[in-house]
């Protein structure tokens, strides 16, 4: 009968292993999907988007956007749509970036992007003043 009594006391040490091994995993599992949810919160990322207007703050189709990246004076462009939108995705958050628009031989005052700006989503109007501008409303 002692042989049977440490047989049970065995499997029922072993079933408790079982169970901690198998809670062990699962927190395991949890932290891992916990580390890839923050890693898909783009950190170290953010956005610049806004406006380009003229006078009357009108939108203006067809401007020209710079943004020129303080690191390597990389410079990005794109060229507005009808609402005179703008979208830059994806930018590293410890560069500064200089931002501005031309159209028509108008040109917006220049907004810097600071590395020091924590904001993900940062919104920048461009405003074009001139002849070009008027010539445009």
């Amino acid at each position: 009968m002692m042989g049977l009594a440490r047989a049970e006391v065995s499997f029922g040490t072993r079933s408790a292993m079982v169970r901690r091994a198998r809670c062990v995993l699962a927190a395991a599992a949890l932290l891992a999907a916990l580390a890839s949810l923050a890693a898909a919160q783009d950190f170290g990322y953010r956005n610049l988007q806004g406006k380009v207007l003229g006078v009357h703050d009108h939108p203006i189709s067809g401007a020209v956007v710079y943004l020129s990246n303080s690191r390597n004076n990389d410079v990005r462009t794109c060229i507005t749509p009808n609402d005179g939108s703008y979208r830059f995705a994806d930018l590293a958050d410890d560069t500064d970036y200089t931002v501005w628009a031309a159209w028509k031989g108008g040109k917006s005052s220049k907004r810097v992007l600071s590395s020091f700006d924590q904001r993900k989503q940062v919104y920048f109007d461009l405003h074009i003043s001139g002849k070009a501008a008027r010539a445009g409303a």
